[in-house]
């Protein structure tokens, strides 16, 4: 019999940007598993999603996410991370997006 779960109760715990890591935010879904991201540095930049992320989570304008620039093209990356929308929520409160 299929029970619902219930919410956690403990703390929310948020992964944050590590070294060369940048929070962005999806402005526009390009195809082709790209992404043009507004980042927090400032920067447009066209990111891709990796396949352990391109079926299992639905993304769509509007969702922030962690980035990795590319080191030979920084207005290109690869998307690290993807906020769900408590996530985003908590961080919007923190003031950190």
């Amino acid at each position: 019999m299929y029970k619902p779960r219930k919410p956690p109760v403990g703390p929310i715990r948020v992964r944050m940007p590590r070294g060369i890591e940048v929070l962005g935010e999806i402005v526009e879904l390009l195809g082709a598993s790209r992404f043009k991201i507004s980042c927090k540095d400032g920067v447009e930049r066209v990111c891709r999603i990796p396949g352990k992320f391109r079926k299992r989570i639905k993304v769509r304008a509007g969702d922030w996410v962690i980035i990795k620039p590319w080191s030979i093209e920084p207005e290109k990356g690869d998307i690290e991370w993807i906020y769900t929308r408590t996530q985003a929520n908590w961080l919007k409160r923190k003031g950190i997006i």
